[in-house]
């Protein structure tokens, strides 16, 4: 369920963070609340709720006095945008720098993630990016 290397607040807003990003909860639907979480999760309401209010600081839930939190308008974007460029940094930039190390040029390295990516089932293209 949940690991010991990361506090627990941090994994539970990793955890509805993804839930938002997947688009499992969407824009302006109730979010679980810190004793939902709690529950779910066997850990002390206060440790969900400080979970939830990191969520609400990164503008990903906004509190409605009175009736909960709910996914603030924008947040699936914003984790999406923000998913890609962790995922450039930890993967796009360092193939690249090794391509560059084996010579090659963009075209063959393009040509290499359609030939890998189509072996995988990825779609060739989203509109742009041919080989």
């Amino acid at each position: 369920m949940l690991d010991e290397a990361t506090p627990l607040f941090m994994q539970i807003a990793e955890r509805v963070s993804v839930e938002i990003a997947d688009g499992l909860r969407t824009e302006g639907q109730r979010a679980p609340s810190s004793n939902e979480l709690a529950i779910r999760y066997r850990v002390n309401p206060a440790t969900a709720a400080k979970g939830l209010n990191l969520l609400i600081d990164q503008g990903l839930l906004e509190k409605r006095r009175g009736i909960g939190m709910f996914v603030a308008a924008g947040a699936r974007e914003r984790l999406l945008v923000a998913g890609r460029l962790r995922f450039g940094r930890k993967y796009v930039e360092p193939m690249v720098t090794e391509a560059g190390r084996l010579g090659m040029s963009t075209d063959e390295l393009v040509a290499l993630i359609l030939e890998f990516g189509g072996a995988v089932g990825l779609p060739a293209s989203k509109g742009s990016v041919t080989a």
